[in-house]
């Protein structure tokens, strides 16, 4: 027997004790009442039960068609949430409203980043910056060298190449870094006036120097993430350009790969989910992980989500009769934007409960891929670090 339900004062109801009985056994519906004789269902639950169930929906006698019940809801996002929500539950897990979310679950790891305190090298020698190419050279030998090899700032001769080139050249962020923390003196500019200009030529400059900043005087080596689709590459404490075992027999090579990209989201600011997509991937591609660093102020606001989501437990589908919910799902569609504080808060929401943020994107053929956002600890960072990661519910 299909399922059917009714569509009344804004409301869709299930009247049918046989309905309601099948509908509660698979985890769709509430009880607007106290006792189990009427159900209510959400737009979602009922457009998935119609779409996939061949159940049926009526309006004073009239059957409706799929597309006659949606056009009563008026949401945005409304189609994302949809096939976001169907794609979840075509899996066979369990997908709840987000009221449904009370207290602290517990079930958001942390992954935690090793960090020490990082004083900048004294630098000695004068730079001349080159203002079009938003890069400075430092052609004193020793010192250079010094920078490059020690504490890895720039790049000393040509890059994979070092000894082929005999001075460094450092971006706009090591040179700023350079100039606030280590006296690092330019010929012909000034810490001011460098950050000026390179605001003027990009909008963004300063929130990616101040991520650039807070993870140098952690330790953290960044470099450019250009071949990788990202604003920085990231190597932990302790990096070089080269290997210790440099020059010795039997070496392999002299150079440290990265295993993580970083992208700077301001909260101010917003970014095409296609494109922002499009960098995870990549760095899925070359088996690099995906830091998402979040710049700015917090502001008072509510963070919205979409789904409580259950999942897995050693292959057993977790259920809200049994279980605790595993996840929060933020649905979005390829061709929207989604802001910085927008995502900063909806991450918020997620750790208020103890749980992971699920970013369901569905792209223009209502595919839906799925990535997992998971905290970064890092002490005595003035930002928030997320690892983002692709993942097969």
């Amino acid at each position: 027997m299909a399922v059917e339900f009714v569509f009344e004062d804004g409301k869709i109801l299930v009247k049918d004790l046989i309905s309601i009985q099948a509908l509660d056994r698979g985890f769709f519906g509430v009880y607007p009442q106290e006792k189990k004789v009427l159900m209510e269902l959400t737009p979602q639950e009922a457009l998935y039960l119609l779409d996939v169930r061949g159940a049926s929906c009526f309006q004073n006698g009239h059957k409706m068609g799929f597309n006659e019940l949606a056009e009563k809801f008026e949401d945005k996002k409304f189609l994302a949430k949809y096939f976001c929500f169907k794609d979840w539950r075509d899996r066979g897990i369990i997908a709840r409203p987000v009221k449904e979310a009370s207290g602290n679950y517990g079930r958001s790891p942390v992954e935690k980043y090793p960090s020490m305190d990082f004083a900048a090298p004294k630098v000695g020698a004068k730079g001349l910056f080159f203002f079009d190419d938003l890069l400075s050279v430092i052609d004193e030998e020793k010192t250079g060298l010094e920078l490059y090899e020690r504490d890895w700032f720039g790049q000393w001769g040509t890059y994979k190449a070092k000894k082929h080139g005999r001075n460094l050249k450092l971006d706009a962020y090591e040179t700023l870094f350079l100039s606030k923390h280590g006296g690092y003196r330019l010929a012909n500019s000034t810490a001011v006036k460098l950050a000026k200009e390179a605001v003027a030529r990009r909008s963004d400059f300063t929130s990616l120097y101040e991520v650039y900043e807070d993870l140098r005087l952690r330790g953290f080596i960044l470099k450019t993430g250009f071949k990788f689709g990202t604003h920085f590459r990231l190597y932990f404490p302790g990096a070089k350009p080269k290997s210790d075992d440099e020059g010795k027999q039997g070496a392999q090579s002299d150079w440290m790969h990265s295993k993580h990209v970083i992208q700077v989201f301001p909260r101010e600011s917003k970014m095409l989910i296609s494109e922002w997509a499009r960098a995870i991937r990549v760095a899925h591609g070359v088996k690099k992980t995906f830091i998402l660093a979040i710049a700015g102020k917090k502001r008072e606001k509510r963070g919205e989500l979409d789904f409580l989501l259950y999942h897995r437990n050693h292959g057993q589908i977790e259920n809200p009769k049994a279980d605790k919910p595993k996840f929060f799902m933020l649905a979005l569609s390829e061709e929207e934007e989604i802001g910085g504080e927008e995502l900063a808060q909806a991450i918020e929401k997620s750790r208020e409960h103890g749980l992971d943020l699920i970013l369901s994107i569905c792209d223009r053929e209502t595919a839906v891929t799925h990535y997992r956002v998971k905290r970064i600890e890092l002490k005595k960072s003035k930002f928030e670090y997320y690892e983002i990661e692709w993942m097969q519910p």
